[in-house]
Protein backbone atom coordinates (compact mmCIF):
# COMPACT_ATOMS: atom_id res chain seq x y z
CA UNK A 1 0.00 0.00 0.00
CA UNK A 2 1.25 3.47 -0.86
CA UNK A 3 2.35 5.38 2.23
CA UNK A 4 1.07 8.73 0.85
CA UNK A 5 4.40 10.43 1.55
CA UNK A 6 4.67 9.35 5.20
CA UNK A 7 7.91 7.97 6.66
CA UNK A 8 9.73 7.88 10.00
CA UNK A 9 12.92 8.88 8.16
CA UNK A 10 14.24 12.33 9.05
CA UNK A 11 17.32 14.37 8.15
CA UNK A 12 18.26 17.29 10.36
CA UNK A 13 21.37 19.45 10.67
CA UNK A 14 22.97 17.24 13.34
CA UNK A 15 21.35 13.83 12.88
CA UNK A 16 19.78 11.41 10.44
CA UNK A 17 17.25 8.60 10.85
CA UNK A 18 16.85 6.26 7.88
CA UNK A 19 14.10 3.63 7.89
CA UNK A 20 13.73 0.68 5.54
CA UNK A 21 10.79 2.21 3.63
CA UNK A 22 13.12 4.97 2.36
CA UNK A 23 16.17 2.84 1.48
CA UNK A 24 17.57 3.23 -2.04
CA UNK A 25 19.97 0.59 -3.34
CA UNK A 26 22.98 1.17 -5.56
CA UNK A 27 26.02 -0.74 -6.79
CA UNK A 28 29.42 0.53 -5.67
CA UNK A 29 32.59 0.05 -7.76
CA UNK A 30 33.86 -3.53 -7.65
CA UNK A 31 30.63 -5.04 -6.35
CA UNK A 32 29.44 -8.23 -8.02
CA UNK A 33 25.96 -9.66 -7.34
CA UNK A 34 25.80 -7.23 -4.45
CA UNK A 35 24.10 -3.91 -3.77
CA UNK A 36 24.55 -1.23 -1.13
CA UNK A 37 22.19 0.86 0.96
CA UNK A 38 24.47 3.83 1.68
CA UNK A 39 23.39 5.23 5.03
CA UNK A 40 25.83 8.09 5.56
CA UNK A 41 29.00 9.57 4.11
CA UNK A 42 30.97 12.79 3.60
CA UNK A 43 28.15 14.28 1.50
CA UNK A 44 26.24 14.73 4.78
CA UNK A 45 29.28 15.93 6.71
CA UNK A 46 30.29 12.57 8.24
CA UNK A 47 34.02 11.73 8.48
CA UNK A 48 33.28 8.09 7.59
CA UNK A 49 30.86 6.13 5.45
CA UNK A 50 28.55 3.30 6.49
CA UNK A 51 26.37 1.10 4.33
CA UNK A 52 24.59 -2.22 4.36
CA UNK A 53 25.81 -4.60 1.67
CA UNK A 54 23.13 -7.00 0.44
CA UNK A 55 24.68 -10.09 -1.14
CA UNK A 56 23.39 -12.71 -3.47
CA UNK A 57 25.08 -16.10 -3.18
CA UNK A 58 28.71 -15.75 -4.42
CA UNK A 59 28.37 -11.96 -4.42
CA UNK A 60 31.48 -9.85 -3.80
CA UNK A 61 31.92 -6.59 -1.91
CA UNK A 62 34.58 -4.79 -3.93
CA UNK A 63 37.68 -2.92 -2.79
CA UNK A 64 38.36 0.22 -0.77
CA UNK A 65 41.26 2.60 -0.23
CA UNK A 66 40.22 3.10 3.43
CA UNK A 67 40.28 0.90 6.50
CA UNK A 68 37.17 -1.28 6.68
CA UNK A 69 35.07 -2.95 9.36
CA UNK A 70 32.39 -5.51 8.48
CA UNK A 71 29.72 -7.07 10.72
CA UNK A 72 27.63 -9.94 9.37
CA UNK A 73 23.94 -9.39 10.12
CA UNK A 74 22.61 -12.34 8.11
CA UNK A 75 24.26 -15.13 6.11
CA UNK A 76 28.00 -15.76 5.88
CA UNK A 77 31.00 -14.43 3.94
CA UNK A 78 34.54 -15.51 3.21
CA UNK A 79 37.21 -12.92 4.05
CA UNK A 80 40.23 -13.63 1.85
CA UNK A 81 43.59 -12.09 2.81
CA UNK A 82 47.03 -13.09 1.48
CA UNK A 83 45.85 -16.45 0.16
CA UNK A 84 44.02 -17.39 3.36
CA UNK A 85 40.24 -17.56 3.65
CA UNK A 86 38.22 -17.20 6.86
CA UNK A 87 34.49 -17.78 7.16
CA UNK A 88 32.60 -15.04 8.99
CA UNK A 89 29.04 -15.93 9.94
CA UNK A 90 26.19 -14.01 11.59
CA UNK A 91 27.47 -11.86 14.50
CA UNK A 92 30.98 -12.31 13.14
CA UNK A 93 33.11 -9.36 12.14
CA UNK A 94 36.41 -8.35 10.60
CA UNK A 95 38.64 -5.29 10.84
CA UNK A 96 40.73 -4.79 7.69
CA UNK A 97 43.52 -2.19 7.97
CA UNK A 98 43.97 0.51 5.36
CA UNK A 99 45.99 -0.73 2.39
CA UNK A 100 45.43 -4.44 3.11
CA UNK A 101 44.40 -6.22 -0.08
CA UNK A 102 41.41 -8.44 0.57
CA UNK A 103 38.21 -9.88 -0.84
CA UNK A 104 34.83 -10.36 0.83
CA UNK A 105 32.75 -13.00 -0.95
CA UNK A 106 29.34 -14.28 0.16
CA UNK A 107 28.78 -17.96 0.88
CA UNK A 108 25.03 -17.36 0.64
CA UNK A 109 22.56 -14.51 0.37
CA UNK A 110 22.91 -12.18 3.32
CA UNK A 111 23.43 -8.69 4.74
CA UNK A 112 26.63 -7.13 6.08
CA UNK A 113 27.13 -3.78 7.80
CA UNK A 114 30.21 -2.03 6.36
CA UNK A 115 32.09 0.90 7.90
CA UNK A 116 34.93 2.61 6.02
CA UNK A 117 37.12 5.50 7.18
CA UNK A 118 40.45 6.99 6.07
CA UNK A 119 43.01 6.09 8.72
CA UNK A 120 44.53 8.81 10.93
CA UNK A 121 48.04 7.58 11.69
CA UNK A 122 50.00 8.37 14.85
CA UNK A 123 53.79 8.58 14.53
CA UNK A 124 54.40 6.75 17.81
CA UNK A 125 52.11 3.77 17.13
CA UNK A 126 52.14 0.93 14.64
CA UNK A 127 49.06 0.70 12.38
CA UNK A 128 46.27 -1.62 13.58
CA UNK A 129 46.36 -5.33 12.75
CA UNK A 130 43.90 -7.55 10.94
CA UNK A 131 41.14 -8.87 13.23
CA UNK A 132 38.62 -11.59 12.41
CA UNK A 133 36.35 -12.62 15.28
CA UNK A 134 32.77 -13.08 16.47
CA UNK A 135 30.68 -11.08 18.91
CA UNK A 136 30.06 -14.27 20.90
CA UNK A 137 33.79 -14.38 21.76
CA UNK A 138 33.73 -10.90 23.35
CA UNK A 139 32.96 -10.44 27.04
CA UNK A 140 29.99 -8.25 27.89
CA UNK A 141 30.30 -5.36 30.35
CA UNK A 142 27.56 -3.34 32.08
CA UNK A 143 27.39 0.34 31.16
CA UNK A 144 27.53 2.63 34.20
CA UNK A 145 27.15 -0.43 36.47
CA UNK A 146 23.67 -1.13 35.06
CA UNK A 147 23.32 -4.92 34.48
CA UNK A 148 20.30 -4.26 32.23
CA UNK A 149 22.52 -2.42 29.72
CA UNK A 150 25.41 -4.49 28.34
CA UNK A 151 28.22 -3.42 26.01
CA UNK A 152 30.62 -5.49 23.91
CA UNK A 153 33.74 -3.73 22.59
CA UNK A 154 34.47 -5.40 19.26
CA UNK A 155 37.81 -3.63 18.68
CA UNK A 156 40.70 -3.42 21.17
CA UNK A 157 40.95 -0.26 23.24
CA UNK A 158 44.37 0.54 21.80
CA UNK A 159 45.57 3.95 20.68
CA UNK A 160 46.48 2.64 17.23
CA UNK A 161 42.77 2.26 16.42
CA UNK A 162 41.13 5.57 15.44
CA UNK A 163 37.56 4.33 15.81
CA UNK A 164 35.55 1.99 18.00
CA UNK A 165 32.66 -0.35 17.21
CA UNK A 166 30.45 -1.79 19.94
CA UNK A 167 27.24 -3.72 20.31
CA UNK A 168 24.85 -2.60 23.04
CA UNK A 169 21.96 -4.60 24.46
CA UNK A 170 19.17 -3.03 26.53
CA UNK A 171 16.74 -5.13 28.50
CA UNK A 172 13.11 -3.93 28.16
CA UNK A 173 12.79 -0.67 30.09
CA UNK A 174 16.55 -0.01 30.28
CA UNK A 175 17.89 3.34 29.11
CA UNK A 176 20.98 5.51 28.98
CA UNK A 177 21.54 7.20 32.32
CA UNK A 178 21.99 10.66 30.78
CA UNK A 179 21.52 12.69 27.64
CA UNK A 180 24.95 12.55 26.00
CA UNK A 181 26.60 15.40 24.08
CA UNK A 182 30.18 14.92 22.86
CA UNK A 183 32.70 15.56 20.11
CA UNK A 184 32.46 12.03 18.67
CA UNK A 185 30.02 11.22 15.87
CA UNK A 186 28.10 7.94 15.65
CA UNK A 187 26.76 5.54 13.06
CA UNK A 188 24.18 3.13 14.50
CA UNK A 189 22.25 0.18 13.07
CA UNK A 190 19.35 -1.22 15.09
CA UNK A 191 19.78 -5.00 15.05
CA UNK A 192 16.96 -6.21 17.32
CA UNK A 193 14.00 -4.86 19.24
CA UNK A 194 13.22 -1.16 19.46
CA UNK A 195 12.61 1.85 21.61
CA UNK A 196 12.71 5.65 21.63
CA UNK A 197 15.74 7.66 20.51
CA UNK A 198 16.15 11.32 21.37
CA UNK A 199 18.20 13.08 18.68
CA UNK A 200 18.59 16.82 19.01
CA UNK A 201 15.20 18.13 20.09
CA UNK A 202 13.27 15.29 18.42
CA UNK A 203 12.07 11.93 19.79
CA UNK A 204 11.86 9.02 17.36
CA UNK A 205 10.40 5.51 17.63
CA UNK A 206 13.06 3.15 16.24
CA UNK A 207 13.09 -0.54 15.42
CA UNK A 208 15.30 -3.26 13.95
CA UNK A 209 16.65 -2.27 10.54
CA UNK A 210 16.77 1.49 11.20
CA UNK A 211 19.99 3.47 10.78
CA UNK A 212 20.96 6.59 12.79
CA UNK A 213 23.78 9.07 12.26
CA UNK A 214 24.58 11.46 15.12
CA UNK A 215 26.87 14.39 14.42
CA UNK A 216 29.26 15.90 16.96
CA UNK A 217 27.49 17.32 20.03
CA UNK A 218 24.08 16.08 18.92
CA UNK A 219 22.01 15.55 22.11
CA UNK A 220 21.30 11.80 22.25
CA UNK A 221 19.47 9.36 24.51
CA UNK A 222 17.88 5.92 24.08
CA UNK A 223 15.37 3.87 26.04
CA UNK A 224 14.25 0.34 25.16
CA UNK A 225 10.53 -0.32 24.78
CA UNK A 226 8.82 -3.65 24.14
CA UNK A 227 8.87 -7.22 25.35
CA UNK A 228 12.27 -8.19 23.90
CA UNK A 229 15.73 -6.63 24.37
CA UNK A 230 16.87 -3.87 22.04
CA UNK A 231 20.27 -4.23 20.41
CA UNK A 232 22.33 -2.04 18.14
CA UNK A 233 25.76 -1.84 16.47
CA UNK A 234 27.39 1.56 17.02
CA UNK A 235 30.48 3.28 15.55
CA UNK A 236 32.35 6.26 16.98
CA UNK A 237 35.58 8.04 16.07
CA UNK A 238 38.05 7.56 18.91
CA UNK A 239 41.60 8.03 20.22
CA UNK A 240 42.46 11.15 18.21
CA UNK A 241 42.90 14.81 19.14
CA UNK A 242 40.12 17.06 17.76
CA UNK A 243 42.74 19.04 15.80
CA UNK A 244 44.37 15.95 14.28
CA UNK A 245 42.78 16.09 10.83
CA UNK A 246 43.11 19.85 10.23
CA UNK A 247 45.41 20.90 7.37
CA UNK A 248 48.76 22.32 8.49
Amino acid sequence: MHNLGRTRSSQQSNHLLLTADSFVRTTLPGMKSCSAVVHVGPALGARFTEYTAEFEAAGELGGTTAQRFIFVIEGAVQVQVEGKSSEVRARGYAYLPEGLRHRVVANQAGRVAVIEKPYQALDSFEPPRLIISNEDAVCSQPLDDDPALQVKHLLPDEMSFDFAVNTMVYQPGASLSMVEMHVMEHGLIMLEGGGIYRLGDSWYPVTAGDFIWMGPWCPQWFGAIGKVPAKYLIYKNWNRHPLADLPR
